[in-house]
């Protein structure tokens, strides 16, 4: 891996819920429970995860939108979990977010040249006059033409609506976009196009992607490395070769085996995962997996898993199960 531009370490967000009489505290949402990572320049790192396990929280806690509760984010060399003020304004230019929904994250009362011009005129960067050039480069970079600077977002397909907000992304000439799911809700057409331009555009511009989905199948795609979140932690990161053809986790592994397959020449036993996740307000015991694992033992009610090397992986393969050993070991779900 390249040199890292970011540096996570045990980076949490927990959340107090209050109830009773008097409205205290009666129990506390660990969203984001001690996460650690980096990410190289010009490096992609997809984020994979079921609905509810904390994968947005930890998009939008990076960039800080939301504070975070413990942790460091380095980001070459400034800690943006600690600063405040001019410092925290300053280095927000180097790390911008795409977000999930295209059109509610646009201003319908903006035209498109305003949305992409805000950022802009917010760091005061340049002239009028060379906002406007930039804006009209920018929206000519993702695929869109500069006489589309008058409308208004909803004139828009959701492919060109989120081509605006990338372009709005790229206006302070980032070097880290979060992209929260950026094209789950797009056609699977427009997915293609909006995936190769994002490709495209790291290429030109040696941008690094924390790429946030819980398409395992669009994150092979993009993903030079992969970690995997399971109830606010991450449970396996790797290579996308390690983490789609040796998974090492009993979660990974039920993921990978729900995609489907293609090829009508393969029947594909799936075992789909038994329950749901438990609640974060009251997580299991031991490894938080361990109620929905056909792997468990008695231990794994007993003892939290870190991350921890492969025996048999390459590549920063990590995983935190105890049992990892016997996951790889165990025979893919064919016939």
């Amino acid at each position: 891996m390249s040199q890292p531009i970011l540096e996570v370490r045990d980076l949490k967000k927990h959340y107090p819920v209050r109830g009773g009489v008097f409205g205290g505290t009666i129990g506390v949402v660990k969203a984001v429970d001690g996460v650690s990572f980096t990410i190289g320049r010009g490096e992609t790192l997809g984020l994979v995860g079921e609905s509810g396990c904390g994968k947005s929280t930890l998009g939008r806690t990076l960039i800080r939108l939301e504070d975070p509760t413990a942790g460091t984010v380095w980001l070459e060399g400034a800690d943006l979990a600690r600063l405040s003020g001019a410092e925290l304004f300053r280095i927000r230019r180097d790390v911008q977010m795409i977000f999930q929904d295209p059109y509610s994250s646009l201003n319908p009362r903006m035209s498109v040249g305003e949305i992409v011009r805000e950022p802009l005129a917010v760091h005061r960067v340049g002239t009028k006059a060379e906002q406007r050039d930039r804006v009209q480069d920018l929206l000519e970079t993702v695929g869109l033409s500069s006489d589309m600077m008058r409308r208004y977002p909803h004139e828009f397909s959701g492919g060109q609506r989120q081509r605006v907000g990338l372009a709005r992304a790229l206006s302070l000439e980032p070097k880290l976009v979060v992209a929260d799911e950026p094209v789950s809700a797009l056609d699977v057409s427009v997915q293609s196009q909006v995936l190769n331009l994002m490709a495209r555009l790291q290429r030109e511009r040696d941008l690094a992607y924390l790429f946030i989905s819980h398409d395992l199948s669009v994150v092979e795609h993009v993903s030079h490395r992969i970690a995997i979140m399971y109830l606010g932690r991450i449970v396996e990161t790797g290579t996308s070769e390690a983490i789609f053809h040796r998974p090492a986790h009993p979660y990974t592994r039920a993921l990978v085996e729900a995609i489907p397959r293609p090829d009508p020449r393969r029947r594909h036993l799936r075992v789909p995962l038994e329950g749901e996740a438990p609640s974060p307000v009251s997580p299991p015991s031991g490894c938080p997996f361990h109620p929905r694992c056909p792997f468990a033992v008695a231990a794994c009610t007993e003892t939290t898993p870190t991350l921890e090397p492969v025996s048999a992986g390459t590549g920063g393969h990590r995983a935190a199960c105890i049992r990892k050993e016997e996951v790889l070991e165990a025979p893919p779900v064919e016939v």
